[in-house]
Parts: C-alpha cells; sequence; structure tokens
C-alpha cells in the first residue's frame, strides 16, 4: 500500500482526528456515553459491516452521520480515501462490528497509516470481549496473553507447543465450528488445562463453560450444534482454583 507521508512540518490542526470507537460486543446498551456522542458528531463512521453498525447507529438516533464501509476486502482502496478525509479536516469514527476496533480487524491498518502521517488518534473506550472473558473465568487476570484468532494451518502446532509451561493466562478467539477441534489439538500438544469457553458475551444466551479441557469437550460434543461468538480462556499450567 503505497500512501505518501504528510510533512512534519505540517499544522496538525488543519487535519482532522480518528476516533477509535468502542461499540457493543452484543448488547447494545453496552456502549458509553461518550462513544454516542462521538458518532453524532464527526463526519463519518468507517464500519467494519454498514448493515451491522447501522442498527447500532438507529438503536441510538445517530442518523445524520455518513457512514462508509472500511473491512478486509477494501483496504487498499479504503485507507487512502479515508486518510485524505482527515488531511482535508475531516473528523473519522473507526468501528468495528463488536468491541474495540483495532482488536483482531482490520482497524488495525488504518490506525498505522494514520499515525504514519502525523493523523491525531483519539481511543474512545468501550467493550472488549478478551478482558469481560478473563476477568470472568476465575482464573488469574494480572498478567495474560491474547492471540486473537489462531492460524488455521501454518505454525498452529507450534503455537500450541509454545503454551507449554506457559504461566500466564492465554486467551484467544475462535469459530463454533472449530472449537471442539481446537480443543482437542491444544489439549494434544500441552496436556490437559483448565479452561472457560465464553460464548455469546453480553448477549441473551451468555454462556460459561468451566473445567478440564476433557470436561468441556465431552460438554459441547453432546451438542446438536454449537453456536455463537466464543472467546477461550486457558488457565496457566498448574493452576488450581481453590
Amino acid at each position: 500500500m503505497n500512501l505518501q507521508k504528510l510533512k512534519d512540518t505540517e499544522p496538525a490542526k488543519n487535519r482532522g482526528a480518528l476516533y477509535l470507537v468502542g461499540t457493543p460486543i452484543g448488547n447494545l446498551s453496552d456502549i458509553t456515553a461518550r462513544a454516542i456522542e462521538t458518532l453524532r458528531q464527526v463526519d463519518i463512521v468507517a464500519a467494519e459491516d454498514t448493515r451491522h453498525s447501522q442498527i447500532l447507529l438507529n438503536h441510538h438516533g445517530i442518523t445524520a452521520t455518513r457512514l462508509t464501509p472500511y473491512h478486509a476486502n477494501n483496504l487498499d482502496r479504503a485507507t487512502p480515501a479515508l486518510l485524505r478525509e482527515l488531511e482535508k479536516g475531516k473528523n473519522v469514527a473507526l468501528i468495528s462490528d463488536a468491541g474495540s476496533p483495532g482488536i483482531s480487524d482490520p482497524g488495525a491498518v488504518l490506525v498505522r497509516e494514520a499515525v504514519n502521517c502525523g493523523i491525531t488518534v483519539i481511543p474512545i473506550p468501550g467493550a472488549t470481549a478478551p478482558i469481560l472473558a478473563v476477568t470472568a473465568s476465575g482464573f488469574p487476570s494480572a498478567r495474560f496473553i491474547f492471540e486473537g484468532f489462531l492460524p488455521r494451518k501454518k505454525g498452529r502446532k507450534t503455537l500450541f507447543e509454545s503454551w507449554i509451561g506457559e504461566k500466564r493466562t492465554i486467551l484467544f478467539f475462535e469459530s463454533p465450528k472449530r472449537i471442539v477441534k481446537t480443543l482437542k489439538e491444544i489439549r494434544e500438544n500441552t496436556g490437559d488445562r483448565k479452561i472457560c469457553v465464553v460464548r455469546e458475551l453480553t448477549k441473551k444466551f451468555e454462556e460459561f463453560l468451566r473445567g478440564s479441557i476433557d470436561e468441556v469437550i465431552d460438554n459441547l460434543e453432546k451438542r446438536e450444534q454449537v453456536k455463537g461468538e466464543i472467546t477461550v480462556v486457558i488457565a496457566p499450567e498448574n493452576f488450581d482454583r481453590k
């Protein structure tokens, strides 16, 4: 992606700001007053899925803000287009489908390029699944690592083996279609560990499955189908809840 870096001498006040707005991960009420006000006042809202985000904006009575798509399939075109708007003095809010933009989504590209161009980046706090999952898991939360979405093929086994002896809590996202397969692979490579599979955080069917990997696999395999968004929390090796 060829993006021309602006000269350091160009006044930042002539440019707009990029707001990273945290949005609900499920319950539409889980959004701050500051986030709502920001989405009302900016010139453009860049959204991962405009249809999904329009539901949120309508729910909170935000109707006048321009909504534009920003996702993995249009980065090469949308990133420079948004930077041009920022350079012209337009304020842009970046939102993801759920949670804080830039965490395991394409928003990280726009943030990186905005920083490179000297654009002011302003984070607006909101809900984030990894933090909610680790704090509710019952596992140590003072130190943890977040792996995002796991690699599908290359590097997968190496990653699992790197968790052997890990003294920090481990978190990652997983598809409901792959969750059982992934848990079996982790068990094969790291041994049976205490885990917490968090499903549908903040939604009507929110669920926490806690136990050994074997116990959670047994629970999931008895179901006709596993649905919903999933965050997995793995306790440190030799962890024993007391």
